[in-house]
């Protein structure tokens, strides 16, 4: 009878090692935002921005605990003049022109971001920036929307 329930706990303790590593394996493929989880968040900002004003809303967006952050995906609103108004990921950027910004490959991200904004109403821009979560730079794609003067956008790391 002892031989048959170490055979029986050895059994569901593989079982349970098994389901742990499937467990780690899925939280970790979802710890990256996905497109539509920015283009959703952009629009929950813009929301927030014209129902509570600029300066509530900013506070909120730049807050690291508060609802504008999610792992590697935060809000960041510029100013068409590259100003950074809120920034989810950096409170130190908030209130910096950021237009000279280039990218590791020389790209002026920035720069081509807010000559979109005042050109379309919403656009995808990519460019390779620094992931809060994994320290990396890596490539990203970035969701915007003009509102006013700004530009408000959340982007994903692929």
């Amino acid at each position: 009878m002892i031989v048959r329930a170490t055979g029986f706990i050895s059994t569901m303790a593989a079982m349970l090692v098994a389901i742990l590593v499937i467990s780690i394996g899925v939280a970790s493929a979802e710890t990256g935002a996905t497109k539509d989880k920015a283009v959703a968040m952009v629009k929950k900002a813009v929301a927030a921005i014209k129902a509570d004003g600029p300066d509530k809303a900013y506070v909120v967006i730049s807050d690291r605990s508060g609802p504008f952050v999610d792992r590697d995906l935060y809000i960041v609103v510029y100013g068409l003049d590259g100003v950074v108004l809120a920034h989810g990921a950096d409170a130190k950027r908030i209130g910096t022109n950021q237009i000279g910004d280039k990218d590791p490959d020389g790209k002026a991200f920035v720069q081509e971001r807010v000559e979109l904004a005042a050109k379309e109403p919403s656009f995808w821009q990519s460019y390779k920036f620094m992931n809060p979560v994994t320290n990396q730079i890596a490539p990203k794609a970035m969701y915007c929307e003009r509102l006013d003067e700004t530009v408000v956008c959340g982007g994903v790391y692929q």
